[in-house]
């Protein structure tokens, strides 16, 4: 059964000039189920986890002045987000959402958390909206526990994935590999094990080919026994942050490669959805809705 993480945005409310297109966190599994993808089975909501947890990623520094909402202001800025005790509460949720369906997927071969993707979230320090890495906590998670041992991180959001890259820079037992927009945020890049920076205005046959031939090498040469995948649709050309020109055909064949490249060789893997900053929210939705639709075909 696929398992979903999902903790509803109306019980940790977002300020209202935040909202959209977060909106789209309850909007998509309310989507899914409307159409017969899933049913309410598939979900689970995720709790607060054990402090613990983030100091495998974060410095207890950082994570006890982000608890306590004692960050300087120069920090604080850069999340982006008026910081409070329900949001901050709300990303530790998160996090445990990635964690639990991270072992989920070592089950069923698959998993996915509604929210997640919180790629620039460093070992120090939070940057746009991201507070805390889910799947670098995820990764160490599974470690720490003896369920995985050489983990991949696949990260196609149209942004570099820099908090995740400087998390795992002398860390040679996750590798990172981030296809994302040359000129994008961040403009300045930390370094990951493989970064593709691609132009402005990729289509969909320069972008997939490029995927295509990257990916399965990876996997062939690294070995990894688990994978996380963070699939954001800010790559399509409507995105209003994104620089790519993807179509929604187009993101949907990434994700039918990355899915299907990871059962046929039976590694597990665990979706973060990432970003989605289209202006018709119904873009972002089917978009997003598009991988639990091919999760379920593919492995269920």
């Amino acid at each position: 059964m696929l398992k979903i993480a999902y903790h509803p945005i109306y019980k940790h409310p977002l300020p209202a000039n935040h909202r959209f297109p977060m909106e789209k966190y309850d909007l998509l599994p309310q989507q899914l189920m409307h159409e017969g993808t899933c049913k309410p089975a598939n979900f689970f909501e995720p709790k607060t986890p054990n402090n613990k947890h983030f100091f495998t990623v974060h410095t207890p520094e950082y994570f006890f002045d982000l608890l306590n909402i004692t960050l300087s202001q120069k920090i604080a800025r850069k999340i982006g987000f008026p910081l409070s005790e329900i949001l901050i509460e709300r990303e530790m949720m998160i996090a445990e959402g990635t964690m639990k369906a991270s072992e989920f997927a070592l089950k069923y071969g698959i998993a996915m958390n509604i929210a997640g993707g919180t790629h620039h979230a460093f070992s120090n320090r939070g940057e746009a909206f991201c507070m805390l890495n889910d799947q670098a906590i995820g990764a160490k998670y599974l470690q720490n526990k003896g369920l995985a041992t050489k983990i991949l991180i696949v990260d196609l959001d149209v942004h570099q994935g820099n908090g995740t890259a400087e998390i795992f820079q002398k860390d040679d037992t996750v590798f990172t590999f981030s296809m994302h927009g040359k000129s994008n945020y961040p403009f300045v890049k930390e370094k990951s094990d493989l970064d593709i920076a691609l132009e402005n205005n990729t289509k969909d046959q320069e972008y997939l080919s490029i995927l295509k031939e990257t990916l399965p090498k990876i996997i062939y040469q690294e070995k990894p026994d688990f994978i996380y995948y963070l699939c954001g649709v800010d790559v399509l050309e409507t995105d209003k942050l994104g620089k790519l020109s993807m179509t929604v055909n187009g993101c949907k064949e990434r994700d039918l490669f990355v899915l299907e490249t990871c059962f046929k060789n039976k590694i597990p893997v665990m979706c973060s959805m990432g970003g989605g900053y289209s202006p018709d929210i119904k873009t972002i939705v089917n978009a997003h809705a598009n991988t639990f639709r091919l999760a379920q075909d593919i492995y269920f």
